[in-house]
């Protein structure tokens, strides 16, 4: 009986040494040895200052930088702890909505944002992620028609011209990885660092 128990004891503390540190450290490693940007967060600097990461969304509301999509990410409110308030792109709160198709509130809200960015660009049809959250809240990206969408507006408030910008975006797009997996993408970040190093000429 004790032979067995000690066996079992010994096996659950190897298993507990091997899972719960030397895999994980090991893993950490080789991660940093081989994609020390990547394991570092894929943190972006600017002027020896980190700004983000290509990881995380940030909110641009200034209408002189391209927006990302709305975020559905919250945070505790300061005024009352047993309820929440709007926090975009908040980390350590990664959830989408969990509003449906058939949520009245999703519907309405998405009407308004419609309805918003029809006015700045009325010529084009509104892409749909700049109107939906994504499952994390914390999405970076938007599609290049996204980009292109808010050329207009941009454009006129920074005095440049669209053919300056749209030559930008184009230069931004990022592949589907591995040529097959996802869809072309724009880091909103990095777009955002390039026109501000365009209109700083």
């Amino acid at each position: 009986m004790m032979k067995d128990i000690r066996a079992a004891v010994v096996m659950l503390a190897g298993l507990a040494l091997i899972t719960g540190f030397i895999y994980p450290l090991g893993i950490t490693a080789i991660g940093g040895a081989l994609f020390p940007h990547q394991a570092g967060g894929s943190l972006i600097e600017r002027d020896g200052h980190v700004v983000g990461s290509m990881l995380i969304g940030q909110s641009f509301q200034s209408v002189k930088y391209f927006h990302g999509r709305p975020s559905a990410t919250t945070a505790p409110d300061p005024n009352d702890p047993g309820k929440t308030v709007e926090s975009p792109y908040n980390a350590a709160s990664s959830a989408g909505s969990n509003l449906g198709p058939t949520s009245k509130a999703l519907a309405e809200r998405i009407k308004s944002d419609v309805t918003k960015l029809n006015l700045e660009n009325p010529e084009a049809n509104v892409p749909v992620d700049l109107v939906t959250a994504s499952g994390s809240g914390l999405d970076p990206d938007i599609s290049p028609e996204a980009a292109y969408f808010q050329i207009p507006r941009v454009a006129k408030v920074r005095g440049l011209s669209e053919r300056q910008l749209r030559t930008l975006v184009g230069d931004h797009v990022e592949g589907r990885t591995f040529g097959f997996l996802g869809e072309p993408r724009i880091n909103v970040l990095s777009l955002n660092m390039a026109l501000d190093r365009l209109s700083a000429r």
